[in-house]
């Protein structure tokens, strides 16, 4: 049993325990930037999906538990210099062979807080993107929204534009909580905005939920479920609080010499999720994933997880953003500065790449696909020529003795208490290279 997951039982120490991608990013290097560079001079590879992420890093606030690259302090004219820089960026990759002929399956904005931009700003922003990759083929456009910034004129922006899929970032429905956790909305945004959001029909909403956030208690968290039933939105994403190391909440553990967050524990955010899940089920939700529940599996998907999670290509824009293309994975400069000032000197705007091996693209995949609750051992035949029961023996034999998951007709089947704390089981498949508790 890996030490990540033993820590996993109880209280809830600084660190990122959720798995994002494979191989860890603390083994991404700026030593050979080069490679990716190469990878878009390549013709892309038949039947791989394209997707397109854009990194909207400006707030109203700062969240304590954020770990994200975000900025509260830029005015109009800096905003529009940024929007500027990463068209210039997607104008430059979008004529490379790689993207030769190929229109995005999904496109996702992301941040920060893509809400925060005026209505005028997403109509000329999408515009441009358009014009270098046209989204008439997108089977997906998501947009992260903080409630406070919704009104009905950018709601309608925001529609007109072509986004299907809202998401919501709640994370509790109590004021006192929010304050605390340094979120800018207030309960009141929360209903305005979810109700202006079902006037203008998007194909899907999600409203996003946090279990453990500071000072929560049993009685807040029930409530939280409660109004999300009310609500009954399409879908319902729910994390587990974690305490990364460049929070304010991680400073003022070190300045004050805690090793424990002052957050629940593991133990009591595990049961949290588990008791909202059986809940959202009683209701006629379906659970997608470790942290997904939606009202109607037929209708209501996740394009960009999907895509992601089985190998597809993704340009990451702007500051910070992270990409994945033709088996290169890269991220761009960190800091707004540095990357506006490569972008105008027609520099490549990256910090850090990793060019993986088959081998390493095949158990980044597993461990992802993992996370959905179910894997297909002939998926991994067919794409890699690898037996996954057999070349993963060791490890799913342990985890089925522990009872989290079970084997069964070519299918790996995550029990829920599997799924609850699925991300600490997936150190248990990495190469042991790469077996590290650092991932950042």
């Amino acid at each position: 049993m890996s030490d990540t997951k033993t820590e996993k039982k109880g209280a809830t120490r600084a660190g990122n325990y959720f798995i994002s991608n494979y191989p860890p990013f603390s083994f991404w290097s700026d030593e050979e930037n080069r490679q990716v560079e190469e990878a878009y001079a390549r013709k892309p590879e038949a039947d791989v999906d394209l997707g397109v992420y854009h990194h909207i890093p400006f707030c109203r606030r700062r969240c304590h538990f954020c770990y994200f690259r975000v900025y509260t302090d830029k005015n109009a004219d800096e905003i529009k210099h940024y929007l500027d820089c990463t068209m210039r960026e997607l104008e430059d990759l979008g004529r490379r062979p790689l993207m030769e002929g190929r229109k995005p399956r999904f496109v996702y904005f992301g941040g920060g807080t893509p809400s925060y931009l005026s209505a005028k700003q997403l109509v000329e922003l999408t515009d441009r993107m358009k014009a270098v990759l046209p989204w008439d083929a997108a089977e997906e456009v998501a947009f992260e929204c903080e409630p406070g910034t919704l009104n009905p004129g950018k709601l309608s922006a925001i529609r007109d534009i072509g986004v299907t899929r809202v998401s919501l970032g709640i994370e509790n429905f109590d004021d006192r909580i929010l304050e605390i956790n340094g979120r800018a909305h207030r309960t009141k945004e929360v209903f305005r905005a979810y109700e202006r959001a079902k006037a203008e029909e998007f194909e899907q909403i999600n409203i996003d939920l946090i279990a453990g956030m500071l000072e929560e208690t049993e009685e807040n968290w029930r409530r939280n479920i409660e109004r999300t039933l009310e609500l009954l939105p399409d879908s319902v994403t729910i994390y587990q609080m974690e305490i990364p190391y460049n929070t304010t909440i991680y400073r003022e553990m070190k300045d004050s010499g805690k090793l424990v967050a002052p957050v629940a524990d593991w133990e009591t955010k595990r049961r949290w999720v588990r008791e909202a899940f059986e809940q959202l089920e009683s209701a006629g939700y379906t659970i997608s994933s470790g942290y997904t529940a939606v009202l109607d599996p037929e209708r209501t998907k996740f394009i960009y997880r999907d895509s992601l999670w089985s190998g597809a290509d993704l340009l990451g824009l702007g500051v910070a953003s992270f990409s994945h293309v033709a088996g290169v994975h890269y991220q761009n400069l960190t800091e707004i500065g540095d990357y506006t000032a490569a972008i105008e000197a027609g520099r490549p705007a990256l910090k850090r790449s990793l060019k993986t091996t088959p081998e390493e693209r095949m158990i980044r995949e597993f461990i992802l696909r993992m996370k959905l609750g179910h894997v297909e051992a002939g998926d991994f035949r067919d794409k890699f020529g690898v037996d996954i029961l057999e070349r993963f023996a060791a490890p799913l034999g342990e985890l089925q003795d522990e009872g989290l998951l079970r084997v069964e007709d070519g299918r790996i089947l995550l029990d829920r208490e599997g799924l609850l704390c699925v991300d600490n089981l997936l150190h248990d498949f990495f190469l042991p290279q790469h077996q590290t508790d650092r991932i950042v």
